[in-house]
């Protein structure tokens, strides 16, 4: 594995305008559990490893279940695992991190509109945003987790 900069060291204001962005998205009105799910399905789409792992074990400290876990890359497939809020955060973050396909659609912006208000969704697409900038930083800079290891940083 190829050693790379390590972002903290090498350009720690960058480093504090990304935690700032974190601090704002854990003073938001999205639950904690939610914010993770979001982090992880992101993350697993980008193939952040380091991410992945990071997210699952404090969904985990949250009390979410390792079978949920499983279950959320094959989300449309998992029957009634989550619930219509859950798999509107996964739609919004799979359109949203997909950007390029086609954007976030009519329907899921409404279907959001409905259902969390416009205070909510601007916050869900903000946490959405912050952990695709993290993925990017992660697997641009080849980080990896060890094997029964937390990670270090606080994306």
């Amino acid at each position: 594995m190829e050693i790379r900069i390590n972002m903290v060291k090498v350009e720690p204001n960058a480093y504090k305008v990304m935690d700032a962005l974190d601090k704002f998205v854990i003073g938001s009105e999205i639950p904690p559990l939610h914010r993770e799910l979001i982090k992880i399905r992101a993350s697993q789409i980008n193939g952040c490893a380091y991410c992945v792992n990071y997210h699952t074990h404090d969904a985990l400290k949250l009390g979410e279940t390792q079978q949920r876990l499983n279950l959320i890359a094959v989300w449309r497939e998992a029957g009634n695992i989550f619930t219509d809020e859950e798999l509107l955060l996964f739609q919004m973050t799979e359109q949203v991190t997909l950007i390029h396909r086609r954007g976030l659609s009519k329907k899921v912006y409404d279907n959001a509109i409905a259902t969390f208000g416009e205070l909510k969704t601007a916050q869900i697409i903000m946490a959405i945003v912050t952990i695709n900038a993290w993925n990017r930083i992660g697997v641009s800079l080849n980080m990896h987790p060890q094997l029964d290891q937390q990670p270090l940083t606080g994306e």
